[in-house]
């Protein structure tokens, strides 16, 4: 029988479990981070994500999908492992991690009640303007493209299929509309297989097409997702992205022991 500690973190809806490694403890395999994620016959979440020491940074956080597989950088899954390292004493208010995509700096801005929790992202400067689309690469791939009346769309209809053969390996894909003072986002995840309440990777995308076609020079974009609402602070430099920041909420929802026999 195998115990597993975890706690359970969400960024805007975006939800994870989190659990810390050390040298005495075992990494779980593909299929049992798969029957964690498992919703309604698991703890249910769109990924896992692991705390290990670093020899560089605070911690390194290795991100697994749902399906089990080791994934590429998650903006959410980042500033709720920001706040799980802060609770659990591994570092200050303001720190640092490995990633997937390599350093990133994040900082605690309210560690009360409603923690705030902002993220550095990484430059981006794999930029592809398609016309009707951009592919922007986030520290995980995106597909985004404006369009209208997005809550009528259907995603499993339109954009499963981008998804899968957009590019050889697959894309996130992503749809925007500018909605009063936000851009509302709907967004349909590779490696969770369906639509997410948010995406920290996939907000960034948003905001830098925004940028690309609206917002110039050094903006802040605040972008709306299901689960909530994010802000990409950002700085165009020549035809690349830097001082990216995604700051939003992040909350600690529960932990537990799963066993599985």
């Amino acid at each position: 029988m195998q115990r597993i500690h975890f706690h359970k973190f969400h960024g805007a809806g975006n939800d994870f479990i989190l659990l810390s490694h050390t040298a005495s403890s075992e990494a779980p395999d593909e299929e049992t981070i798969r029957n964690m994620c498992r919703r309604h016959f698991g703890v249910g979440a769109d990924g896992l994500i692991i705390l290990q020491a670093s020899s560089v940074a605070d911690f390194e956080m290795k991100y697994y999908n749902a399906d089990g597989r080791e994934g590429s950088m998650c903006g959410n899954g980042g500033r709720c492992a920001a706040l799980y390292a802060y609770e659990q004493g591994m570092c200050s208010e303001e720190m640092s991690f490995m990633a997937f995509d390599g350093l990133h700096r994040a900082k605690i801005i309210n560690s009360g009640d409603k923690p705030l929790v902002t993220l550095q992202m990484s430059n981006v400067t794999r930029i592809h303007n398609g016309g009707d689309h951009f592919f922007i690469d986030t520290g995980s791939p995106h597909y985004v493209a404006f369009k209208q009346n997005i809550e009528t769309i259907d995603m499993d209809k339109e954009a499963r299929p981008l998804r899968h053969h957009y590019r050889k390996g697959g894309t996130n894909v992503n749809f925007i509309e500018k909605k009063g003072a936000h851009y509302h986002i709907r967004t349909f995840e590779r490696g969770v297989e369906q639509e997410t309440l948010a995406c920290g990777t996939g907000i960034t995308a948003a905001a830098i097409a925004v940028a690309e076609t609206h917002s110039p020079g050094t903006s802040t974009i605040p972008v709306k997702a299901k689960g909530g609402t994010l802000e990409v602070s950002l700085t165009k430099s020549g035809g690349s992205y830097e001082n990216i920041w995604l700051k939003g909420p992040a909350v600690n929802v529960f932990e537990g022991t799963i066993k599985f026999i």
